[in-house]
C-alpha cells in the first residue's frame, strides 16, 4: 500500500528533529554556538481528479526537510578574565586561517601561541589588520594578530613639564621652598631637578633650577639650569615671567642627547599655574611628556577590536586590529566543525572589516560568547517531536492492521 510512505515520511521528519533538538542540547555550553531548527514542508500532493465544481481532489504523499535555520542572536557574553578572549555581540564573524583556508567563527576562545600570535583553540590564526608605529594599517592584507610585535616600548626625551605650586604669601624673606622634578633623557634614564624658590621680598620670589653634579660627570653642589625672578600681583597671580621658562641640560654623563626643556607657567585655560596665597608651600601635581623605556606587561581587547599593548612605563602602543566579517546571508554559510564556518555561493562573498562599523557589531574583550540554545525551547520542540513520532507510527500501525485485515478478506 503506497499510503506507507506518508507515516515513514513522518518518522524520519520526527526523527530528524529530535537529532537536531538533541545536537542543540549537547552544545548547550559550547562558546559560540548558534542553535538550529529544521523546517519541514509537504511532498508534492498527488492529483486524484476533480470534484462536481472542478476543484482538484489531491491527497498528500507525506512529508519533507525544506531547510536547516541557524539562529544568529547573540549569546550571553561571560567575561574570563583573560586578555586573548572575546565576545563578538551584534553581526559579524571573527576571521581565523589554517590549513584549510580561511573559516569564520563566533567562539572567541582564543588563545596564545608560541609566536606571539592569537589563535582558536584547534592552532587556527586569528586574523585581523596589522598596526605600524601603533597605527593600524586597515588598507593592509589581513595577518596574524600578534601581542607581542612591540615588546619593548622606546623611551621618549622630556621637552616640557609643568607643576602646580602655591608658595606661602606669609613667608617671610630668606624662606626656601624645594620641589622635585623628574625628567627623562634620551636614553630613558631618569634625572632629578630641584626648583629652589626663594622669598626676597613681598610678592617676589627667584627661582633655581638645578641638577645633580653626578648626572653631568661632575662632583660637589647641584649644577644650576635656570634661574630668574617671579612677581605676583596682589590677587596672587603670576605676573613675571609670562608664558614659559627654557631649561637646557647640557654634557650628560650617562651619554644622551642634549636636553632643552620648557616649563610651561599656565594651564590650559592659560590661567599661570604658580601661585602665590596665604597657604602653606606645596606642590599639588607635575607633570612632564618623558618616559623610560618599558617592557610590554600585558594587552587588552577594545570594543572595535583593538589590541593594546600595555607597558611598565605605563605607555599603551595599539599592537593591531581584529578583523570582523559579515555576509549577505548567515544563513547560506557552510558549517565545517569546531564552530566553523566556512562561505559558499549562497551566502555570498565575505565582507571584511573592523567591529562596530558598516552594521559589525561590537567586541567585548577578556570575554566569551556562550551558546544561544534555549533550555525550555528546546524541551518544548522535544516533546512535539515526540508526539510527531508517536502520531506517525500509530499510523503506521493501522495501516498494518488494515493491510493484514484486507489479506484476510483476500485470503
Amino acid at each position: 500500500m503506497s499510503a506507507f510512505s506518508i507515516p515513514l515520511s513522518g518518522l524520519a521528519a520526527s526523527s530528524s528533529s529530535l537529532n537536531v533538538i538533541a545536537n542543540n542540547l549537547a552544545n548547550l555550553n559550547t562558546d559560540g554556538y548558534k542553535s538550529e531548527s529544521l523546517d519541514f514542508g509537504s511532498i508534492f500532493n498527488g492529483l486524484q481528479g476533480t470534484s462536481g465544481n472542478g476543484d482538484p481532489i489531491q491527497i498528500g504523499n507525506g512529508v519533507e526537510t525544506q531547510s536547516t535555520v541557524s539562529n544568529f542572536s547573540n549569546g550571553t557574553p561571560t567575561s574570563t578574565g583573560i586578555s586573548s578572549n572575546m565576545a563578538l555581540q551584534g553581526n559579524g564573524f571573527f576571521v581565523v586561517q589554517g590549513t584549510g583556508g580561511t573559516e569564520y567563527t563566533r567562539n572567541g576562545t582564543f588563545t596564545v601561541n608560541s609566536q606571539g600570535q592569537l589563535t582558536t583553540a584547534n592552532g587556527q590564526l586569528v586574523m585581523g589588520f596589522p598596526a605600524v608605529n601603533g597605527v593600524v594599517q586597515t588598507s593592509s592584507v589581513l595577518a596574524p594578530i600578534t601581542v607581542t610585535d612591540a615588546s619593548v616600548f622606546p623611551a621618549n626625551a622630556t621637552t616640557k613639564f609643568q607643576m602646580t605650586t602655591n608658595l606661602n604669601a606669609n613667608s617671610p624673606v630668606g624662606t626656601v621652598y624645594s620641589a622635585p622634578m623628574t625628567v627623562y633623557d634620551s636614553l630613558g634614564n631618569a634625572h632629578n631637578l630641584t626648583i629652589n624658590y626663594t622669598n626676597t621680598a613681598a610678592n617676589t620670589w627667584t627661582y633655581t633650577v638645578t641638577i645633580p653634579a653626578a648626572d653631568e660627570g661632575g662632583a660637589g653642589a647641584p649644577v644650576t639650569l635656570a634661574t630668574g625672578n617671579m612677581t605676583f600681583g596682589t590677587n596672587g597671580q603670576l605676573t613675571a615671567p609670562v608664558g614659559t621658562v627654557a631649561v637646557a641640560i647640557a654634557g650628560l654623563a650617562d651619554g644622551a642627547a642634549n636636553m632643552n626643556l620648557t616649563w610651561n607657567l599656565n594651564g590650559t585655560s592659560g590661567t599661570p599655574t604658580i601661585t602665590q596665597e596665604a597657604a602653606s608651600s606645596a606642590t599639588t601635581a607635575s607633570t612632564q611628556d618623558g618616559y623610560s623605556a618599558g617592557s610590554l606587561t600585558g594587552y587588552s581587547i577594545l570594543s572595535d577590536g583593538t589590541v593594546q599593548g600595555q607597558f611598565s612605563n605605563n605607555q599603551t602602543l595599539t599592537l593591531g586590529q581584529v578583523a570582523v566579517a559579515s555576509f549577505a546571508n548567515n544563513q547560506g554559510l557552510t558549517q565545517v566543525g569546531g564552530g566553523n564556518y566556512q562561505s559558499t555561493f549562497a551566502s555570498g562573498a565575505a565582507v571584511v572589516g573592523v567591529a562596530g562599523v558598516g552594521g559589525n557589531g561590537t567586541i567585548t574583550g577578556g570575554a566569551v560568547e556562550g551558546s544561544n540554545v534555549n533550555l525550555s525551547t528546546e524541551f518544548a520542540n522535544m516533546i512535539v517531536a515526540q508526539q510527531g513520532y508517536e502520531a506517525n507510527a500509530k499510523v503506521l500501525t493501522t495501516l498494518d492492521q488494515v493491510s493484514q485485515a484486507t489479506l484476510q478478506v483476500i485470503s
